[in-house]
């Protein structure tokens, strides 16, 4: 590996580092009430609990199509549905949160008994 190719891995890792520091800073919590006008928009993702939150946004932000069609074939990583809309509204339930434009990520901040996966 040449010199130059290492100070581009260390670029990158500080940019990584960076985001996520962001990124963090930039979660919150917000109960489902407060989240809705923007799946009135469509652009809630739901990520699932086995997923870290920032560790996704960090690969949308960067565009790492690998990761995010792996999360969604294996049923980690979605739109959120009508139905899931219609049961977090009902408990309202409370959600993390974080942007990463268009996208809103949400992630449950507690298991429902009995709600398993993105559901």
């Amino acid at each position: 590996m040449n010199h130059h190719h290492t100070t581009d891995i260390a670029m990158e890792q500080d940019k990584d580092a960076e985001l996520k520091t962001r990124l963090n800073q930039e979660t919150s919590k917000l109960r489902w009430t407060e989240l809705q006008r923007h799946y009135a928009g469509g652009n809630v993702v739901a990520v699932d609990e086995t997923l870290d939150l920032i560790a996704v946004a960090v690969a949308i932000a960067r565009d790492d199509a690998a990761a995010v069609k792996k999360w969604m074939a294996d049923g980690r990583l979605a739109r959120v549905s009508d139905i899931q809309a219609a049961a977090w509204l009902q408990v309202d339930l409370e959600m993390w949160a974080v942007v990463v434009k268009p996208w809103v990520l949400v992630q449950r901040v507690e298991r429902v008994a009995g709600m398993s996966g993105l559901h």
